[in-house]
């Protein structure tokens, strides 16, 4: 694993995971949360350590971690999926199950050993983009649609989770499948982007909010245009990015532009309105 990639899955695993677990608004989380550093740590010394039992133990400490985060999903979704927040749950249970799905990546990355055929650079690739294109790009799609109460926050919030699914099936059935899900995914991310702007324009935001809000957006546009011609490049054959050159833009943005910025944002307006409802 390169150190680029390695920092930037370091980044979701102790800052944007357990940031985002804060910001899910579900009391269930909080337990699950303080302990989070318990795994994380753990599987971030893995990314430093030479593949083999040493490594590969570490990851299992993180993969435990995230199956027991994936394990709030199921009753969760038994309790609240019938509401009218529909598409917001959906948004908020994708990004409790995609950390385990890079978690088991990164066992079998650490490992030296293929998975499901595929290599060890696929691998290492696919967990920071379910850090962040599954756990942050679901969990902000919900955000969003909490505040944009319309169909364009309904639409972020059920077309990014759809998206990562579609990549992931992609992953097994051929490129064109995962073009589709870029696609989706994209539409998704724009939408995010656009109501995120939206919402800087319309509410009293302090400027350090406003401009993380105007990053994580301008970010995404770019972004998600890298992850598109790469995908379609891939299926099509014409001239695309190499996977180099997309962790070191696309997967750099979306870490640092879109995700980190994002959720440092949206601690700010939860910190908030915690303060405003505590003086009320």
């Amino acid at each position: 694993m390169s150190v680029l990639v390695g920092l930037i899955v370091m980044l979701g695993m102790l800052v944007v995971v357990p940031v985002g677990l804060r910001l899910a608004g579900a009391p269930e989380l909080d337990r699950m949360r303080r302990l989070w550093p318990l795994f994380a740590v753990p599987g971030a010394v893995s990314l430093w350590l030479p593949r083999g039992a040493a490594a590969t133990a570490l990851a299992a400490c993180y993969a435990l971690g995230a199956v027991l985060l994936a394990l709030h999903a199921p009753p969760r979704l038994l309790r609240n999926l019938s509401t009218s927040g529909a598409p917001a749950e959906i948004a908020l249970l994708t990004a409790l199950v995609t950390p385990s799905i890079a978690a088991i990546a990164l066992v079998a990355e650490r490992s030296g050993h293929a998975l499901f055929g595929f290599g060890l650079g696929i691998l290492a690739l696919t967990v920071p983009h379910f850090h962040f294109a599954g756990f942050a790009a679901a969990l902000v799609s919900g955000l969003v649609c909490r505040i944009a109460d319309s169909a364009a926050g309904r639409f972020a919030a059920l077309s990014v989770p759809l998206g990562t699914l579609l990549v992931l099936i992609g992953y097994f059935i051929g490129d064109w499948a995962e073009l589709a899900g870029a696609a989706v995914l994209t539409a998704g991310m724009w939408t995010v982007a656009l109501l995120t702007w939206r919402s800087i324009r319309g509410r009293q935001r302090d400027r350090i909010t406003r401009l993380l809000l105007a990053t994580s957006s301008a970010v995404l546009v770019v972004t998600m245009v890298l992850a598109l011609s790469w995908a379609l490049g891939e299926a099509t054959g014409l001239p695309h990015p190499t996977l180099t050159w997309m962790a070191a833009t696309h997967g750099l943005g979306n870490a640092l532009g879109f995700a980190l910025c994002s959720v440092l944002a949206w601690r700010r307006i939860r910190n908030h309105t915690d303060h405003e409802d505590r003086t009320a």
